[in-house]
């Protein structure tokens, strides 16, 4: 065992597979990055396991986020992928599929 660590591809890696049900959406949300203030920033698409956000300043990758939907309480998040200032965010916890369903109409 053990001999197949660094011959995965990232695009296996299921923390960056694109998973279905990403909705294309231009709304805003609130961000918080560690130890400041949350601020509003453009959100272009969700799904119930993530979201693509632009940053206001670039971000780490692996970085923790807490992502505020209007209406909704504020989920933990990992930046998984980077391009330029916009992330791509992988929620720690999935939304669930009625919750998801309800965000919907109103980020519309």
């Amino acid at each position: 065992m053990g001999h197949d660590h660094g011959h995965h591809v990232a695009a296996h890696d299921p923390r960056y597979a694109r998973r279905a049900d990403r909705v294309e959406i231009h709304a805003e949300v609130a961000l918080r990055r560690s130890a400041q203030l949350n601020y509003r920033v453009r959100v272009f698409d969700v799904s119930p396991y993530g979201c693509k956000v632009e940053f206001v300043e670039r971000p780490e990758l692996e970085e923790r986020v807490w992502v505020k939907f209007d209406g909704l309480d504020a989920i933990e998040g990992l930046v998984v992928r980077l391009e330029g200032f916009v992330a791509g965010i992988e929620f720690e916890r999935p939304m669930h599929q009625a919750v998801f369903d309800a965000l919907m109409p109103r980020l519309s």
